[in-house]
């Protein structure tokens, strides 16, 4: 997510805004936990994740988990 982030040249604060306008509050604080692999997020915070950051859903997991999704039709 760090890198995602950092592609699109958005700060922690302005990826935590982008959040709320998805639906998802979450402060700049527990975003940099989630970055940080300190908090862990639910499917569904990932949902708004991938919303937030305008990416596939399988482009937030790790690279051969997704390829395995993908085969499944995930």
């Amino acid at each position: 997510m760090r890198k995602l982030r950092a592609q699109l040249d958005l700060s922690q604060e302005q990826l935590a805004a982008r959040c709320g306008v998805v639906g998802w509050d979450i402060s700049r604080g527990t975003l940099a936990k989630v970055e940080a692999q300190v908090r862990c997020v639910t499917d569904g915070e990932l949902a708004y994740l991938a919303l937030a950051l305008r990416v596939p859903l399988l482009s937030l997991y790790p690279d051969k988990l997704a390829q395995q999704l993908k085969k499944l039709g995930a």
